[in-house]
Order: C-alpha cells, then structure tokens, then sequence
C-alpha cells in the first residue's frame, strides 16, 4: 500500500502580521520531515506551482483569512471556465485549472482558511493566530491520513 503524496502550499505576507499565516504552516509542516509530505511557503500564489500540483495525490492550501473566527476547511476544485484570472492573484481554483488546462491533471484539493486578527505592519503573528496555527496543523494531520 502506497501512502498518498502531499503538497501544502502556505502563502501570504510574512511582514504583515497575521497574513504569514500561510507560511507560517508551511514551515511547520516541512519540519515534520514526512517522506510524503512537501510543503513551499510562497508570498502569493504563481503559475509556476501548476507543474508541482500535478506531481501529488494532495494539495492543501492555507491562507490567513480577515474575517470569521474559526478555522474553515472547504473543498477545491478547478474552475469550470477556460478563463483564467491572469490578475495580480491567483486562487487555488486558478492553478488547479491551469494544471488540468496544461497537464490534464489535478489533485485532490482543500483551502485551510485561518482567521488572523492583525495584519498590520509587523513581523510576528498574534497570539490569536498562533493559536489558530495550531488548528490548522491539526486538520493537516488529518487531511494527511
């Protein structure tokens, strides 16, 4: 029995409090050293990670949310438009369309939304956040097996 293969792709502002968020659980997962398990703690979303999704059963991907109070686990899919949004930023829905459009392939996907409450200025994340952190993490673990 083989174990599914795993890409956690965290993202957001790292020195806008809360919003590191994303990378902030990315970092922690690439610590558990799971032979199965890769992570990449990204500013924000880019083409470029069509290819890596394509290479996993797996993808989950986490982002600090400004609104709401709990941490929110919902299903991804690809978009069902050819349209891409080419903006400024790109979703998971997005890339997963991208992947399915260039290489006919797609992960199961999940979005971890984790609500931050300081997303000024700063280096750290909020007490409140780190908290939430670690929820986050737990839904991973579970995702995972």
């Amino acid at each position: 029995m083989t174990q599914k293969t795993v890409l956690v792709l965290g993202y957001g502002n790292p020195i806008r409090g809360d919003d590191g968020i994303g990378q902030a659980v990315a970092t922690e997962v690439e610590n558990w050293n799971l032979p199965n398990v890769r992570s990449q703690s990204l500013h924000q979303l880019v083409p470029e990670v069509a290819e890596n999704l394509t290479q996993v059963d797996l993808a989950i991907f986490v982002d600090a949310s400004m609104t709401g109070e709990t941490v929110e686990i919902l299903p991804v899919k690809p978009l069902e438009s050819t349209e891409l949004n080419w903006g400024h930023y790109l979703n998971p829905q997005s890339l997963l369309t991208l992947a399915k459009n260039l290489y006919n392939k797609t992960p199961e996907a999940w979005l971890i939304s984790v609500p931050g409450v300081n997303f000024e200025l700063c280096d750290r994340l909020s007490e409140t956040a780190e908290n939430r952190v670690k929820i986050a993490l737990e839904n991973i673990k579970a995702l995972i097996s």
